[in-house]
């Protein structure tokens, strides 16, 4: 007997998600350019092809490791040209055959194929014990599957031996390709015939499960329209009888409980006529259910429901001190609105609109509020509505319709004179549904709002008792409509100081009680906590200062239990040894005087930071490269710093050519935050004054201000924050803009007591306060005249 393998060399089909099995006839179509030059290839070679299976169907370009070992030696009956350069083959399965490796692959797959012999049954009894099985199992599989004909039993029934009766059923099963090249694997033929069975009888279950399935859904569907028309032959055979539920009695009960709300006529009208509909419809009547629904909602409505509001205002202002810590903008906002009040009861109140950072405590002083003055209160999130009818509900006429938030809010304070918290108003947005900013100008206007209309009720609703407070992280994305009907009030960042007394008179004591402490076993000294404010959190509120401190507490309940010990005291000295390295380094700021590098000040939504400037010259031809992810308005300010300093040149020891013979470089660091706004023009002046004039810069100094290009210094925004940056990084001075006196104001009184303010008006005036030895430096030039052409430029 010859062992020697077969082995021959042809050309590789890979086909997606199909198996082929041999005596299988199998037709398809092929596309790929690699497929086709596959079968145009076995064509040419006795028309024989090596068929195998991928192993991911997304796979376009398949290679030895993507399509399985095992597949079938084929011979190409027919080939039939289809439209779009696609060709349609029939195939005939010849023999298993196990690939190789690849000989050949350029134009497509050639590889060795050993031929599988057919597997012979050893124990005849087990062999055919096995045979009639796999035949009962196919059978019942057949008879559950709407898909199969009787034809597929009398196709099994010519196959000649069990080798041919398993992959005939195997090539017919419904079931994942996966599964079927299972079968391709196995060469004993009793093992596949085991496996075979196997399958089938997993497959069976699945399939009579599927017709439980289907089966119970069209049983109650069949019960849910047989009980429908049950149901409404009854209704008629009771109305026959006079035993009906009396439909009167609950239309009555409805027009009872209207009339003793004493609402306005009109309103009393439509809901008496949604009552005659009831009074002449069915129980049992779907528009019946609709009509019942919108009474109960009407119904539900707090009219002529008032609250008695506690306009004490001394009480009302100690309250608001107990339980927030600074916000003297809001609270004083508050008071005079009650004090208006207290004088003119008819008095409509404009909305107050309250804008600022997260984690400022816009919507916890909105709630408080609500409790120091005796309201109701409801809260309505606004953020990410993009549907108008979520503000005026929907028509009743549709299915699920249901009021409006406004609505809902109503319902849900049981007053008509509530706060009301439109929470994160910024955050609305817009689309085909409609925009639902539109929808909130009735609401918002006091002189509209006593006859808001909900889609809904379709009835005039008196919002004018309505204490509405919204609240905005940036304003400008607030609609100008919108805007102008509201009071606006700027909630700024909190300084270090503020965090600190808000940290020690509620943060700690709120967390104390939830983590299960006292004050005798957690401590922590106010420079710990300024440890926490300044390396572990950096936001313009205290939300993460607050979760820093649970962190502390929790770390510190381990500790207590598990090394007990009496209480953990948190300093600034071991506070790394509970939450880490520290997250958040003091800003970056030259410790020395230096050539062209000054300390500017920047605003951001977590507050002030400072903003060095470097300036570098190099021989060049004059390019200007800017770098640290600056905005466009920035850039711009850069190129105003320059051209302010040529026309400066002449009163001072510079070159009039330097643009010409230099290559400028102005660097922000911390390149990969990005930077924007004109307020850094000062200080790209004054870096680079000092880097062409080789005098160094005050390390002491940080400066703000835009700068035009005569040199004016304009005003900017941002000043209490950027203070509080300069303050916490040790300035002595601070330069701003003479125009931004008057918001000194709003700056901290620690932070006037330790920086001295200079305020300017050309850039002159920050060169000599800025650049050291300022009036040592021009030995060239009188100081008369640089002081005159000073003078002169600010006159101008």
């Amino acid at each position: 007997m010859n062992d020697t393998p077969n082995i021959v060399e042809l050309p590789v089909l890979p086909l997606k998600g199909l198996v082929v099995f041999p005596d299988m006839i199998l037709h398809f179509d092929v596309g790929r350019k690699r497929s086709k030059a596959a079968v145009e290839a076995a064509m040419l070679n006795n028309q024989e092809i090596f068929v195998t299976t991928q192993k991911l169907t997304s796979v376009n370009r398949p290679k030895l490791d993507d399509v399985y070992k095992v597949g079938v030696v084929c011979n190409i009956t027919q080939i039939v040209n289809q439209q779009e350069d696609i060709i349609r083959v029939t195939i005939r399965g010849k023999y298993r055959g196990i690939l190789k490796e690849i000989t050949t692959d350029t134009n497509c797959l050639f590889a060795k194929v050993e031929e599988v012999p057919r597997s012979e049954i050893t124990d005849s009894e087990k062999g055919d014990a096995l045979v009639r099985a796999v035949k009962n199992v196919f059978e019942q599989y057949i008879s559950i599957t709407p898909s199969f004909s009787t034809d597929y039993l009398y196709k099994l029934s010519l196959c000649k031996d069990a080798s041919e009766i398993a992959d005939y059923i195997a090539s017919n099963i419904i079931t994942d390709y996966t599964n079927k090249q299972t079968i391709l694997n196995i060469f004993d033929i009793e093992a596949r015939l085991e496996a075979l069975i196997e399958l089938l009888l997993e497959e069976i279950n699945v399939i009579e499960i599927e017709n439980d399935i289907v089966e119970k859904a069209r049983q109650n569907i069949e019960k849910n329209q047989r009980d429908y028309f049950l149901r409404e032959q009854l209704a008629v055979i009771q109305e026959e009888l006079g035993e009906q539920d009396n439909p009167e009695s609950e239309s009555e009960e409805y027009k009872r409980k209207i009339l003793n709300l004493h609402l306005d006529e009109d309103i009393e009208n439509t809901l008496l006529k949604e009552c005659a509909k009831l009074k002449k419809m069915g129980y049992s009547n779907q528009e019946a259910t609709v009509i019942r629904t919108y009474l109960d909602t009407c119904l539900d409505l707090p009219w002529n429901k008032f609250t008695t509001d506690k306009l004490e205002i001394h009480k009302v202002r100690k309250s608001l001190d107990k339980e927030h810590y600074g916000l003297n903008k809001v609270k004083d906002r508050i008071i005079e609105q009650l004090a208006v009040k207290i004088l003119n009861r008819k008095n409509n109140s404009q909305i107050i609109c309250l804008v600022g950072p997260p984690g400022v405590g816009k919507t916890s002083i909105a709630q408080s509020i609500a409790k120091a003055i005796g309201k109701n209160s409801a809260r309505i999130a606004l953020g990410g509505i993009h549907d108008e009818a979520e503000i005026r509900g929907h028509r009743k006429t549709y299915i699920g319709s249901m009021p409006g938030r406004i609505i809902n809010a109503m319902r849900s304070a049981k007053s008509m004179n509530p706060l009301i918290i439109l929470d994160e108003v910024d955050k609305l947005g817009q689309d085909y549904k409609g925009d639902p900013t539109s929808a909130l100008l009735e609401v918002l206007d006091s002189e509209q709002n006593s006859t808001f209309v909900d889609h809904y009720l379709e009835i005039p609703f008196d919002l004018s008792n309505v204490m509405f407070i919204t609240t905005a992280n940036d304003l400008s994305l607030i609609p100008a409509p919108l805007r102008d009907r509201m009071d606006i009030i700027e909630l700024p960042s909190y300084t270090r100081e503020e965090k600190l007394n808000i940290a020690k008179k509620h943060l700690i004591k709120k967390q104390l009680e939830l983590n299960g402490l006292d004050k005798t076993q957690f401590k922590i000294t106010p420079k710990g906590i300024y440890s926490l404010i300044d390396y572990y959190t950096r936001e313009a509120g205290v939300r993460s200062l607050e979760r820093t401190i649970a962190s502390l507490m929790r770390k510190s309940a381990v500790k207590i239990l598990m090394e007990e010990v009496d209480s953990v005291s948190i300093t600034d000295k071991n506070v790394q040894e509970f939450l880490g390295a520290y997250k958040f380094t003091d800003d970056t700021k030259s410790k020395r005087n230096e050539v062209g590098v000054v300390n500017g000040l920047a605003w951001t939504s977590v507050g002030g930071t400072l903003l060095p400037i470097e300036v570098a010259l190099m021989p060049g031809k004059g390019n200007i490269q800017l770098t640290g992810s600056l905005g466009e308005v920035m850039q711009e300010s850069a190129k105003i710093a320059i051209t302010c300093i040529r026309t400066m040149s002449e009163k001072y020891i510079i070159n009039n050519d330097f643009y010409r013979k230099n290559d400028i470089h102005l660097h922000a660091p911390e390149g990969a935050v990005p930077k924007d706004g004109p307020s850094a023009g000062v200080t790209m002046a004054t870096a680079i004054f000092s880097a062409l004039t080789n005098m160094p810069v005050r390390s002491d100094v940080a400066m703000t201000g835009e700068i035009t290009l005569r040199g004016k210094v304009l005003p900017i925004g941002g000043l209490r924050e950027k203070s509080m940056a300069a303050y916490r990084n040790g300035m002595k001075t601070i330069i701003i803009p003479y125009d931004n006196i008057k918001d000194l104001e709003e700056v901290d009184d620690v932070v006037k007591e330790k920086v001295e303010f200079k305020p300017v008006k050309h850039i002159t005036e920050v060169l000599e306060i800025a650049i050291c030895n300022y009036n040592k430096s021009f030995a060239k030039t009188a100081n008369t005249s640089v002081k005159d052409g000073l003078v002169n430029t600010i006159r101008q």
